[in-house]
C-alpha cells in the first residue's frame, strides 16, 4: 500500500500523550479512522537540562543466574530492567496512561478497527550498526507469535491473522477488531531486534540508549551509551549498571553507603525508616502491579474448586494490606484489575474473610487434611513471607492446615513460579485490562501461571476485544471478572504502589505507575547532579 493510497483509506493526527478514551472519543467522531501518531511524543516538563555523564548504578532484587537477554523470556524484575535499558518497542506508555510514539511514529487503523498500519521510525540504528527496518518489526512481532519462542507476549499476538510489510509501513491484520491494540505493543516483551532476533534472540542487541558490555546473570549488568542512539532527549549518562541484590536488608544497605543510586522493591516496612536516610528519598507512585498467591487450576487438590474458594475466604485481606503494605498499597478482591485500569467496574463486591464460609467449602471439598502446601521466597514480592504466614494463621483460624515452604530466591521464577501448584507470585500489571487478561488468564496464554482455563472466559475476552461501545465493553469486563474471582486460581489480596529508595544524586524522576522504576526508563530519562 503506498503513502498516497494509504491517505485515502485512513486517518490520522498528532497524539501528544493520547489517552484511550481521547482515541475512541475521537475515533468515534471521525467514523473510527482516525487514531494516532505523532512525531512529538509526550513528554513531561522537566524541572531543569539534563546533565550528561556519569555511571547510573542500581541494586535491583528480582534476577537469578538463569536469567536471559532474549526478551521473549524475560521473568522478573532485572531481565524486565535489561529490556528497558537496552532495547525500545514500538511505543510506550506515559505515566498518565496515554501513549509515547517511539520506534513507530505513527499509528493508523482502518474504520472497523480490524487492520493496522504502524509507521515505522527512519534512522534508527541497531548496536551491531545495523539499521533497523519495518521487516525487523515484522520478523520480532512472528518470533512472538510462535509458540516455541514461549514469549510472555504470546497471548497478545494470539489475535493477529496477518502481518506484512509495505515500505516503512507494519500492517497488522486482526481476527477480531481491538481498539487497544497500540498499548498491547508497548509490552515490554516485543524489543525489536534484528531479523527479530531469530539469529540469536539472547545476544542483547537492541535500538535503546544504552548497549550491553557485560552480563553475569544473577551478578551484575553493564551498560555503555550507545553513540548512535537517535533520540538525544534520553541516554544522559555515560553508562549504567546493575548489581542484583536479591536481599533486601542488602540492596538498601548499598543505597545508604552509596554503592548504588537507586534501589527497587523497598519493603514498606523500612520504607519511612529509609525516607529519612541523609541524601535518599523514597519514591511510592500507585498502579497496576498486585502481590498474588496462585493455585493451579488442572493440579490436585487445587483442581477442586470449593478448596479454591475456602482458600479465598481464608485470607485476611484488610489486615494483609494494613501490615505488609503499611500505607503502600490498597486491597484486592481476587482479580487482577483495579481502578487504576479504564473501564473498571467498582460495584464488585468485595471479597471479605469469612472463616465460616472457608471452613464451609473446605469441608465441601472432601480434602484429606493433609498439609496444603504454599511455597514462597523473600524475592517473590517484598513482604512475602511474612505476607504467607498472616495466610497460614487466617486459614489456621478456618481448619485449613496451610504450610509455608520457603524457597530460595535464586531459581524461585523458573523453578517455582509457573511450575509448582501453588505460590506467591506478584504481576507487574499491563496499561489496559485486555493486556493483562490476555497474558495470564486467555486458556491458550504462555504464562497461563493459575492453569485458569475457561470458554465463557475467553468468549467474552475476545468479544471485549472488538467491542467498541465503552458500556458494553465494561459491562464484559465485568463478567469476565466475576468468572475468574470465583472460579479461577488467583487469590489477590492486595495491590502494590511500587516503592523505590533514590538517592538525591538522581534528577528528572518522573512518576509513571506502569512498573517499577519509572517504568524501568529511569537510566534512559535520569540524570546524575
Amino acid at each position: 500500500m503506498t503513502d498516497q493510497k494509504k491517505t485515502s483509506t485512513y486517518q490520522r493526527f498528532s497524539s501528544n500523550g493520547l489517552s484511550r478514551r481521547q482515541l475512541l472519543g475521537r475515533a468515534s467522531a471521525l467514523g473510527f479512522g482516525a487514531l494516532i501518531g505523532g512525531a512529538m511524543p509526550f513528554r513531561a516538563a522537566l524541572a531543569s537540562e539534563p546533565v550528561k555523564g556519569g555511571i547510573l548504578k542500581m541494586g535491583l532484587g528480582g534476577g537469578e543466574s538463569t536469567d536471559s537477554l532474549d526478551p521473549a523470556l524475560s521473568l522478573a524484575q532485572v531481565s524486565f530492567h535489561a529490556m528497558r535499558t537496552f532495547g525500545e518497542t514500538l511505543l510506550d506508555v506515559n505515566g498518565d496512561g496515554s501513549l509515547d510514539m517511539r520506534l513507530a511514529t505513527d499509528v493508523f487503523s482502518s474504520p472497523d478497527a480490524k487492520t493496522w498500519t504502524f509507521k515505522i521510525r527512519q534512522g534508527v540504528k541497531f548496536h551491531d550498526g545495523s539499521e533497523m527496518t519495518a521487516n525487523d518489526v515484522m520478523e520480532t512481532m512472528l518470533r512472538h507469535s510462535d509458540e516455541n519462542a514461549q514469549s510472555g507476549a504470546l497471548g497478545i499476538m494470539k489475535g493477529i491473522a496477518n502481518m506484512s510489510v509495505d515500505g516503512d509501513n507494519f500492517i497488522v491484520e486482526l481476527t477480531d477488531a481491538n481498539a487497544d491494540l497500540p498499548f498491547l505493543m508497548s509490552d515490554y516483551h516485543l524489543v525489536i531486534q534484528p531479523n527479530g532476533g531469530r539469529d540469536n534472540p539472547g545476544a542483547g542487541i537492541g535500538t535503546g540508549p544504552y548497549r550491553v558490555v557485560e552480563v553475569e546473570p544473577g551478578v551484575r549488568y553493564t551498560f555503555e551509551k550507545f553513540a548512535d542512539y537517535w533520540d538525544n532527549s534520553r541516554g544522559h549518562f555515560d553508562g549504567v549498571e546493575f548489581a542484583v541484590i536479591n536481599d533486601a536488608t542488602a540492596r538498601n544497605a548499598a543505597l545508604q553507603s552509596g554503592q548504588v543510586h537507586i534501589a527497587n522493591g523497598v519493603a514498606p516496612k523500612v520504607a519511612a525508616l529509609l525516607n529519612r536516610a541523609p541524601g535518599i528519598s523514597v519514591k511510592n507512585v500507585s498502579g497496576r502491579g498486585h502481590y498474588v498467591f496462585i493455585m493451579h487450576c488442572d493440579t490436585a487438590p487445587f483442581d477442586n474448586p470449593d478448596l479454591r474458594m475456602a482458600l479465598k475466604y481464608a485470607i485476611n485481606r484488610g489486615e494483609m494490606v494494613e501490615k505488609i503494605l503499611q500505607g503502600y498499597g490498597s486491597i484486592g478482591n481476587d482479580i487482577p484489575i483495579n481502578a487504576a485500569y479504564p473501564l473498571f467496574d467498582d460495584t464488585r463486591p468485595q471479597r471479605e474473610y469469612n472463616p465460616e464460609l472457608a471452613r464451609e467449602y473446605y469441608e465441601k471439598s472432601g480434602h484429606d487434611g493433609s498439609p496444603i502446601v504454599l511455597r514462597v521466597a523473600e524475592g517473590a514480592f517484598p513482604g512475602a513471607v511474612d505476607a504467607a504466614q498472616l495466610f497460614q494463621e487466617s486459614a489456621r483460624a478456618c481448619g485449613i492446615p496451610l504450610e509455608i515452604s520457603r524457597e530460595p530466591n535464586d531459581g524461585y521464577w523458573s523453578e517455582v513460579w509457573n511450575v509448582q501448584p501453588f505460590c506467591a507470585s506478584y504481576w507487574g500489571g499491563r496499561p489496559v485490562q485486555d493486556q493483562m487478561y490476555s497474558t495470564a488468564y486467555l486458556s491458550t496464554a504462555d504464562w497461563n501461571d493459575t492453569r485458569f482455563k475457561s470458554e465463557a472466559f475467553d468468549a467474552k475476552l475476545f468479544e471485549a476485544k472488538g467491542e467498541l461501545d465503552e458500556g458494553r465493553r465494561k459491562q464484559l469486563y465485568r463478567e469476565m471478572a466475576d468468572i475468574l474471582a470465583d472460579e479461577g486460581g488467583l487469590i489477590c489480596p492486595m495491590f502494590n504502589d511500587f516503592v523505590e529508595g533514590v538517592s538525591d544524586q538522581v534528577q528528572g524522576w518522573e512518576e509513571n505507575g506502569v512498573w517499577e522504576v519509572m517504568n524501568g526508563l529511569a537510566p534512559a530519562k535520569c540524570w546524575l547532579a
